[in-house]
């Protein structure tokens, strides 16, 4: 999709901050640029949407030269986030997010359904955030409107510059959650930088850490974390990070405990409230010894609202993947590698105690104590 050859940028002074890169980004794939400040790699961004011309070499967004496309057309036709978000304080936020689609000539019932489409998307009720002004938003929030705004014209690529750094850190944690979660719904081709290498790990199909201008390795985060190329990838990864991996992870490494459950018994309509309420697409169901008995989908669950008559025992799937608390990280490793699913729940001696996702699978494999951490939907499961 994207493909850098000999780029090189040498700015007036005589200061090289590119030196003859050359790396290709596949279409859907998450890749994060990473690495000190100064090694180039927002320098990197931001000559994809011309922002920053190259010196020397091309770059090939599927296989056109973007030095022969027009800059404006190109940069409207890539999306792009900031870490200061950069929403026009003058304009309501549903005026915010068709910015590009009115500019590229859509319709207005057009651009004013994607309005709608898009805040539901990140958990923003369209008739409550729509006509109001940024100011009237949290930073969390101002930031979610950042990123829909620019999926708004349906981009292929979207740019994003250190987009949660200046964020709380439990904002910070909820926009990763939902960037993750959000694509693997879209698939957009996204390059994303920043400074942060638990970031990058949660986050990023694959990393690029870059130094004095070229990058010292791309790979998966697990292979960087495995495989470091040599010292100064060591030292950015750091030394928690590569003693953890050497240690032998199991599952109780790898998973979020107290995932948001509940009894067979519970109606619909309840069902529904407490998913939308916590934020998660499928409810894990439980008996009163905490024994999993299956797992329900939001989308089953809105399939079959009107059925006034059934509980979530009528519409849970029973015959799920599920691990027990000592499995090897690399058994786990594997069923997400060869079995379609999203996410496996962790039991001990029969009772549900955890629940794995790709996302706490490599956080784990970084050497961060899931276990300790703020549960899931905090306390116990629902009753």
């Amino acid at each position: 999709m994207i493909t850098f050859k000999n780029v090189g940028k040498k700015y007036p002074d005589g200061f090289e901050a590119l030196k003859d890169i050359n790396f290709d980004i596949k279409e859907g794939e998450l890749v994060a640029l990473i690495g000190p400040s100064g090694c180039g790699k927002t320098t990197t961004m931001r000559m994809i949407n011309r922002l920053i011309e190259p010196t020397s070499g091309t770059i090939l967004i599927n296989g056109e030269d973007i030095a022969e496309q027009n800059p404006v057309e190109l940069r409207r036709s890539i999306g792009y986030v900031i870490q200061q978000i950069g929403l026009l304080p003058h304009l309501t936020i549903a005026e915010n997010i068709a910015i590009v689609p009115k500019l590229k000539g859509w319709e207005k019932e057009r651009y004013e359904t994607r309005v709608d489409e898009l805040l539901e998307l990140v958990g923003l009720d369209p008739k409550t955030f729509k006509d109001r002004y940024p100011a009237e938003l949290s930073g969390g929030q101002q930031q979610r409107v950042g990123v829909v705004r620019a999926l708004a014209a349906e981009p292929p690529i979207i740019l994003m510059d250190e987009p949660f750094s200046a964020l709380d850190p439990i904002s910070r944690e909820q926009l990763q959650d939902e960037l993750v979660k959000l694509q693997e719904s879209i698939k957009k081709t996204i390059v994303f930088v920043t400074h942060d290498m638990d970031e990058a790990i949660k986050i990023a199909d694959r990393i690029a850490i870059m130094q004095g201008g070229e990058i010292v390795q791309l790979d998966t985060p697990e292979r960087i974390l495995r495989h470091p190329a040599n010292e100064f990838v060591k030292g950015f990864i750091g030394e928690n990070r590569l003693n953890a991996n050497d240690a032998v992870l199991d599952a109780t490494d790898l998973m979020r405990r107290n995932p948001v459950t509940a009894k067979p018994t519970r109606g619909l309509a309840e069902a529904l409230k407490m998913m939308k309420r916590y934020g998660v697409d499928s409810l894990l169901v439980t008996d009163q010894q905490s024994r999993l008995l299956g797992v329900t989908t939001l989308e089953r669950l809105e399939r079959h609202y009107f059925e006034e008559d059934k509980t979530i025992a009528d519409l849970m799937e029973t015959d799920i993947i599920t691990v027990s608390s000592d499995t090897a990280y690399t058994d786990v490793a594997e069923i997400f590698a060869t079995k379609k699913v999203n996410a496996i729940p962790v039991l001990e001696n029969e009772k549900l105690v955890g629940l794995i996702t790709r996302a706490t699978m490599m956080r784990g494999l970084a050497g961060m104590n899931i276990g300790a951490q703020k549960p899931l939907v905090g306390g116990a499961g629902i009753e």
